[in-house]
């Protein structure tokens, strides 16, 4: 992200795939997964004392900073190494939280039931990844090349992907008739040469030809 030469000006960009604002900190497990989700995507600021509105409500130094360490340490696994810069603006103080794009992916924070989980960063949410996201950032670690072995199920993937757009894992594996360990390598092959995208919204995940 460029330099911001005022703190207004950061917040007029809204929040996105790399800029998150919180009111205040209430519990530092939500905290923890805003921090893992830049960590695993690609970095980002968290603005502290901002409303959703982009209004400055402003925070208390100590209580908020000691919160944004707690969550770095104790919640996100491994621990976030962060930056934190004060802002004062019409009185109010306001922390910018920045977190650089991860190095020892993949980063886990606590979910809402306490299981450790992979959160990523898509526009301005925070969404938990699937086995085949981490499965190839395994396979991007490896120094070995990637063996493709062209049969039917793989032209089948990409002559549906041709004519549908996109597909489902569940979806897949049923016209496949293939098992999920299975779907999942296929899948994981094609991400990693970057034939096939993987897309995470919401409501869903689903796969698509790189490009389209």
């Amino acid at each position: 992200m460029k330099e911001i030469l005022s703190i207004k000006d950061l917040i007029k960009q809204g929040e996105n795939q790399k800029l998150d604002f919180k009111f205040c900190i209430s519990d530092s497990k939500k905290i923890a997964r805003s921090l893992v989700a830049f960590a695993n995507t690609d970095g980002g600021k968290l603005l502290i004392g901002v409303k959703d509105n982009g209004k400055i409500a402003g925070v208390k130094t100590d209580e908020e900073i000691y919160m944004i360490q707690a969550a770095a340490q104790m919640y996100c696994k491994p621990q976030i190494d962060f930056e934190c810069k004060q802002w004062i603006e019409d009185s109010k103080l306001v922390l910018e939280i920045s977190v650089s794009k991860g190095d020892k992916k993949p980063y886990y924070a606590l979910d809402n039931n306490d299981n450790w989980k992979v959160f990523i960063r898509v526009d301005d949410q925070n969404l938990i990844a699937n086995r085949v996201l981490l499965k190839v950032w395994q396979r991007e670690k490896r120094k070995s090349g990637i063996y493709l072995k062209y049969t039917d199920k793989e032209k089948n993937l990409l002559n549906y992907l041709e004519q549908n757009n996109s597909i489902t894992f569940s979806k897949y594996c049923r016209l496949a008739h293939i098992s999920k360990n299975k779907a999942e390598k296929i899948l994981v092959n094609f991400i990693t040469l970057n034939i096939i995208d993987i897309v995470f919204t919401e409501k869903q995940t689903y796969y698509k030809l790189k490009g389209t």
